[in-house]
């Protein structure tokens, strides 16, 4: 597997950052969890817009992640997963930098173990459907925080910033 490109931000704290760009920048205030191997992540946004259905989480993170950030809106879910090992391995594999899920992972002890930035709300073993139900690139709120394809966003044990 090769690990995503370093980007010297992915080392930013969010809090340095905050203080450093103020009202540039919008706070989730929304307590995901951190359970990626990668505890700083940032990178350009890619979004999917999806409900308990992961068939377009994995299409996407199977393709070239050039460093980005993959940003899904699961409606706040914890009923399925719409990630788990496999597809955060492609992830890895693929060069992405971190997945922002609202809703649940599976496999976290092995997602843990990975080169991958994963924040979410917590887990379930559940699989989701696997139809393709949903939206790819599209603009996102998640707890009142607009969030858009190509914007740039800050992950770290602290929480999210994104770009306004």
């Amino acid at each position: 597997m090769t690990a995503p490109a370093q980007n010297p931000a992915n080392n930013i704290a969010t809090a340095d950052l905050y203080d450093e760009r103020g009202d540039e920048l919008a706070s989730v205030s929304l307590q995901f969890q951190s359970l990626g191997g990668r505890s700083h992540f940032s990178g350009a946004v890619r979004t999917i817009r999806c409900f308990q259905d992961n068939a377009l989480v994995k299409s996407t993170l199977a393709t070239p992640g050039n460093g980005n950030v993959l940003v899904v809106d699961g409606g706040g879910s914890l009923g399925t997963a719409l990630m788990g090992d496999m597809i955060a391995e492609s992830a890895v594999a693929n060069g992405w930098a971190g997945v922002v899920i609202n809703g649940a992972i599976r496999d976290r002890e092995a997602i843990a173990a990975l080169d991958l930035g994963v924040k979410a709300l917590g887990s379930n073993p559940r699989k989701s459907a696997k139809e393709g139900a949903g939206e790819v690139d599209v603009e996102l709120e998640i707890d009142g925080v607009t969030i858009r394809p190509g914007a740039t966003i800050w992950c770290d044990p602290d929480g999210i910033l994104v770009e306004r």
